[in-house]
């Protein structure tokens, strides 16, 4: 039987960098090719891909299946929203501070959740996805929420050396997050912490007898997770300059779980592929359909379910690894 020789090991990690030098030029170039919806359409793709991202490391890479990360998303959208409105801080500057905010509301959630598990967890998250929006039009909280009617930012300008629209400036912010949180999650999820997420998803008892702080790790993995979700709901915000209760129904927390699953379980590039299925597999069901777009969307998602099973990312796994089989024989 063949094996790959460490030339064929070399020419894929040349090939595979190259495509992503590729993929960089091409997302770089976008923007000044398309019109200023799609290139809004896009920046919403690429937040969507953060908060994929997040709930992907809990769900994927961890194994606990969260029904209710639209409630994280929301909280950093109105942490940002409040911050530029009520306090007058620089858009780039709430961005960290959603992420925070999440961060901790994320590892708190988690330590009561350390009880429950499988479905037990997804109802619990289930249901805090469906306060979220009774919550923000708490009538205690309308000074600081706006209420039923949420709040409108003002959209950042683009500086003036830049020479962009504020759209595609908006993209350029959005894409720049996006690489940096993807090289964290990288790093992340090869290391030694990303190693012990696994083990507890695949073998928590194993893991627990190794010497593994099962407690601590999915705890911190639920606020990591949490973090990147308030991030992408800081930089949505900030893209769609305004927030609403009705904005954050449990039915974004189902599209992220969608967008997960059609991208594919415990794949950090899958969050790209889900994120562009969710931004605009509803659009393409609705030109194709005015009077039952929902109909046509769920025939797309059994078709993406029946012939990827894997998920995108798992698809194209699978044919990168029968081209290589055939290269080595």
């Amino acid at each position: 039987m063949n094996t790959a020789t460490p030339d064929n090991a070399h020419d894929r990690l040349r090939w595979m960098l190259l495509a992503l030098a590729l993929v960089l030029v091409a997302a770089c170039a976008l923007p000044f090719v398309v019109s200023n919806y799609r290139v809004f359409q896009f920046t919403l793709a690429l937040v969507y891909a953060i908060a994929l991202l997040g709930l992907n490391m809990l769900t994927g890479y961890n194994g606990q299946i969260s029904l209710g990360h639209g409630a994280f998303y929301a909280i950093g959208a109105y942490v940002a929203a409040i911050l530029m409105d009520k306090f007058g801080v620089p858009y780039w500057a709430t961005v960290p501070a959603a992420g925070a905010v999440c961060l901790l509301a994320g590892f708190l959630f988690g330590l009561p959740a350390l009880r429950l598990e499988g479905l037990y967890l997804a109802l619990a998250t289930f249901a805090l996805g469906v306060a979220m929006p009774q919550i923000l039009k708490y009538k205690h909280l309308e000074h600081w929420t706006g209420g039923a009617m949420g709040i409108v930012i003002v959209k950042p300008e683009a500086p003036e050396w830049s020479g962009l629209t504020q759209d595609q400036w908006l993209y350029f912010v959005v894409l720049a997050c996006l690489l940096l949180l993807f090289a964290v999650a990288w790093n992340l999820l090869r290391g030694r912490i990303g190693r012990a997420m696994v083990a507890i998803r695949d073998q928590p008892i194993a893991a627990q007898a190794m010497g593994v702080n099962t407690a601590m790790v999915k705890s911190l993995t639920f606020g990591v997770s949490a973090m990147y979700t308030g991030i992408a709901g800081a930089l949505g915000a900030i893209v769609i300059q305004f927030v609403a209760p009705d904005s954050f129904s449990v039915f974004l927390s189902i599209s992220l779980v969608v967008g997960v699953v059609v991208g594919g379980l415990a794949s950090i590039q899958g969050a790209i592929y889900g994120a562009l299925f969710i931004q605009f597999i509803p659009n393409v069901a609705d030109e194709i359909s005015k009077a039952a777009p929902w109909a046509i969307y769920g025939v797309f998602l059994i078709a993406f379910m029946y012939l990827m099973p894997a998920g995108v990312a798992g698809l194209l796994r699978a044919l990168a690894a029968r081209l290589s089989s055939r290269e080595v024989r």
